[in-house]
């Protein structure tokens, strides 16, 4: 009996003994782990609303396997440690069936060893730097594929930048991907001494010497861009530095990837006009799918100016994939529902279709949005849609792993040894 053979067998017979969920299962508790005070709240009480949303949509349907669905809402407040501590809280006091949240991945990989420890299963919603494959994780943010690669071959092949600046908030997420882009870039012909890299901290507010050093970059000749990694409201204060500064667009172009219609929202957008972001989606997408999601919103959140974006709908591909996943299995455990999650498929909202990798990440789109003057987003380029890459072959040590959970019952096989290896983390 082959390893697949084995595990699809090991899979049905999990399936055939799980009974579905009867009256004393209910209700279905969903935890909900988003910031809603401190730094990240700017990004993450979206996401909180979103999850309610999403819930009181199922609810309405008719909840999942004759239950009704609860959220169980906390707030690590943008403190890394208290989101492992939230986390066990709802795996052992609130014991929720599934938990969605997370933004920063340092946020994530403090909640990891919890979840790992009681098996439990997180969403995960945000783009982010790669280099990790957890059975306890659904990656269903950007991997660096499918946002940081296409981000700088945009900037190399349609722009002409050939000088790079890396600008990102210190934690493993800028740090890893600036590694990553790094590699990418020296591959792609251009020299260390073109690329600067730099770092702040969260809340950073005092932009006036990096901006400086960006320009500096510019006056040795050449033509700049700027990478943003920047996470939370830092970036009010680093986009209001650059049109103080005179830094045009049209000159030295920024693409973030932690910067979307949220974000914007709060910023006087006018000089900004130019610079981009690298996501999967954008609200300007002009398909039915997003039309109704937005309508949606706008109903649920009593507001016609919110915003939607990026992590919402990562959030709307992983709850509509977990929900169908349950039914599929007919039990919220955390094993059957994670074999039963493997080639779930569900609409996107730019007019493809998302579906699950055996290595926990999504099939995506990836999109370059233009910032207009009224915060939205002009779609300038789309690609279909893109497996996402668990480890990077940009990385020595990362180019020969693979993960493949169903197969190889492995997030991290190493194909050079064939085996299973573990990976320790530099953060």
């Amino acid at each position: 009996m082959t390893k697949l053979t084995k595990c699809m067998f090991t899979a049905a017979a999990l399936g055939a003994m799980a009974a579905p969920a009867s009256a004393q299962d209910c209700p279905v508790k969903v935890g909900v782990l988003h910031s809603l005070s401190g730094t990240m709240a700017i990004s993450e009480t979206t996401l909180k609303d979103t999850m309610l949303m999403l819930i009181d949509q199922q609810n309405a349907a008719g909840g999942v396997l004759g239950c009704e669905i609860e959220p169980v809402v906390v707030d690590p407040a943008s403190d890394w440690p208290l989101f492992a501590e939230k986390a066990r809280e709802l795996l052992t006091v609130q014991e929720v069936d599934v938990i969605f949240g997370s933004w920063t991945s340092v946020s994530r990989k403090s909640v990891l060893p919890v979840i790992e420890e009681l098996n439990g299963l997180m969403f995960y919603p945000v783009q982010y730097e790669g280099e990790e494959s957890s059975k306890n994780v659904f990656y269903t943010g950007a991997a660096p594929n499918q946002q940081a690669i296409p981000a700088v071959d945009y900037f190399l092949e349609e722009l002409g930048i050939d000088k790079f600046a890396l600008l990102g908030t210190d934690y493993v997420y800028p740090r890893t991907t600036n590694q990553i882009l790094q590699s990418y870039l020296q591959d792609n012909g251009i020299p260390e001494e073109d690329i600067f890299v730099n770092y702040t901290p969260f809340g950073h507010s005092d932009w006036s010497t990096i901006v400086s050093d960006v320009q500096e970059l510019a006056a040795g000749g050449g033509n700049v861009g700027v990478i943003s990694t920047i996470n939370g409201d830092a970036n009010v204060g680093f986009y209001k530095e650059l049109a103080a500064s005179g830094v045009d667009a049209a000159d030295i172009p920024v693409v973030a990837f932690s910067v979307g219609e949220e974000e914007l929202s709060g910023f006087d957008t006018e000089n900004l006009v130019g610079h981009l972001a690298a996501w999967n989606y954008f609200m300007s997408a002009e398909t039915p799918e997003n039309e109704a999601f937005i309508d949606s919103w706008h109903a649920f959140i009593g507001d016609e100016s919110r915003v939607t974006n990026d992590p919402m709908e990562a959030h709307y591909i992983g709850f509509n994939m977990w929900i169908q996943a349950v039914e599929a299995a007919g039990t919220t455990d955390v094993d059957t529902v994670r074999a039963a999650m493997y080639g779930q498929t569900v609409p996107n909202l730019t007019g493809g279709t998302a579906e699950m990798l055996p290595n926990h990440h999504l099939t995506k789109p990836v999109l370059i949005g233009e910032i207009q003057a009224d915060g939205q987003f002009d779609i300038i380029s789309k690609t279909d849609e893109v497996p996402g890459d668990a480890w990077t072959d940009f990385l020595p040590d990362s180019a020969k792993l693979v993960s493949n959970w169903p197969e190889l019952g492995c997030g991290m096989y190493d194909s050079t040894s064939e085996s299973c290896v573990q990976i320790k983390s530099n953060y």
